[in-house]
């Protein structure tokens, strides 16, 4: 198990700066998103039953989400290939991107140990930062449930 630490952001600082290939292998980038209020979740494997749930739950919410000024980007390790089957089969209509060597996963304090069938493994951790206009974390929630989670965020943000 590496040792690697990753610091969990805070309201107030500013979110790191990414550019991930998304399901089409284009670019894209948190810059992208100035000017917008932007909801950036991590899952752990695109068409594994909670992230399926989740990112459905994404999906049925994007319009009332977008109603409120938020945008909504998700982003895992699977390969742009992967995510653009995910995003076929299940008609996901916000982008995912992919973050092979999680290098943004650990900026945003989303990588790290968990249990997992009862064995203790890295990887993701499921969790959601809300980045405001100018690039600021607003929310940051980290071991998320995949069951729910949408709802509690939407309540969290006044939806």
């Amino acid at each position: 198990m590496s040792q690697t630490l990753t610091t969990k952001l805070q309201p107030g600082t500013q979110a790191p700066d990414f550019t991930l290939q998304d399901a089409q292998g284009r670019g894209t980038a948190l810059a992208d998103y100035r000017g917008k209020n932007v909801i950036v979740y991590f899952y752990p494997k695109a068409a594994t039953p909670g992230c399926t749930t989740e990112a459905c739950d994404f999906r049925d919410s994007l319009a009332s989400l977008q109603g409120k000024g938020y945008e909504v980007v998700g982003i895992s390790p699977d390969a742009p290939e992967a995510l653009a089957g995910f995003t076929g089969d299940f008609s996901l209509t916000f982008p995912l991107l992919s973050d092979p060597d999680h290098v943004v996963s650990l900026a945003y304090g989303a990588w790290g140990e968990k249990l997992v069938n009862g064995e203790i493994v890295e990887g993701i951790v499921r969790s959601t930062v809300v980045v405001d206009p100018e690039g600021k974390v607003t929310l940051a929630q980290y071991q998320v449930k995949a069951d729910g989670h949408v709802a509690a965020l939407k309540e969290a943000l006044g939806i």
